[in-house]
């Protein structure tokens, strides 16, 4: 499978909660990011196509669309991808 991301992605652990559209809840751990999207792992029932609401520390509620989802992991991309003075602080935020 090659990696075809148009930007690398950061290596973070941080435990949050994701939301899917008929608001059920499931604990996640996001383990990378990028200024346009992020990798969670943890059991959520969520497929290709499918939008999901992540909570990201200093951001709140950011919407994101699957990607892939495969063996508990899921590839996302935000809504709105984020920008510099929004991207850092939040990085530093996750890797703290």
């Amino acid at each position: 499978m090659s990696d075809d991301r148009a930007e690398p992605r950061e290596e973070v652990l941080h435990r949050s909660r994701v939301v899917l559209a008929d608001q059920r809840h499931f604990a996640v751990t996001v383990v990378n990011l990028s200024p346009g999207g992020m990798m969670v792992r943890g059991e959520v029932p969520a497929a290709a196509g499918e939008w999901i609401t992540v909570t990201l520390p200093g951001r709140g509620d950011v919407r994101a669309a699957v990607r892939w989802s495969l063996g508990g992991r899921i590839g996302c991309q935000f809504e709105r991808e984020l920008a510099g003075a929004d991207y850092y602080p939040l990085l530093a935020a996750m890797r703290g």
